[in-house]
């Protein structure tokens, strides 16, 4: 999909936080989680105020202790001494230097959600969007036909649709396509 701003999910980042604190004992890790946590709650908070963005200068204070964090957390990993070189190919990284790694080269991506509102914090909702779809292909073996698992996907991104909207299922369901489209534009 051009021209889309791609965003990665902070919920997938605080369970690998929790690991790191709770199994590796990993320092930075704990102030990274309640970063995120605090930054997650200002937005909400900014929210609710009926604003558009955060202010400046706590969007600024968030990316500097972002990135202080992220600092600490490489200087941490550097001084750890190497894991044991496989026999083929290169040396293995930590997990908390992978994502350490992964969180400084998408810092944009991880931190949308601070100035874009349309943005979520995680994708928790998309993928319970397709779970559905998931679960039908696990315990059916999948769809017979491709016009079967379009007919599929098009119920349930309805029924997504109603629900997220506050409309009866029941009603959106027997109610003719054209009728729907000016109620999404509302």
């Amino acid at each position: 999909m051009p021209d889309l701003a791609h965003a990665l999910c902070n919920a997938h980042h605080l369970r690998e936080l929790k690991g790191l604190i709770e199994i590796e004992k990993e320092p930075w890790a704990t102030k990274m989680f309640r970063l995120l946590l605090h930054a997650a709650r200002a937005v909400r908070a900014a929210r609710a105020r009926g604003q558009r963005a955060l202010p400046e200068h706590l969007e600024r204070r968030i990316r500097n202790l972002y990135r202080a964090i992220l600092a600490r957390g490489l200087a941490f990993h550097h001084a750890m001494p190497p894991l044991d070189k496989p026999a083929r190919g290169r040396r293995a990284k930590r997990i908390g230097h992978n994502l350490l790694v992964r969180l400084r080269d998408f810092e944009a991506d991880t931190l949308r959600f601070l100035v874009d509102f349309d943005v979520p914090f995680t994708n928790n909702e998309a993928e319970r969007d397709i779970r559905m779809t998931k679960v039908k292909a696990k315990i059916s073996g999948g769809f017979r036909t491709f016009e079967g698992a379009e007919t599929f996907a098009t119920i349930r991104s309805v029924v997504s649709t109603a629900r997220k909207r506050g409309w009866d299922i029941l009603e959106t369901l027997a109610a003719p396509a054209a009728g729907l489209l000016p109620g999404l534009h509302a």
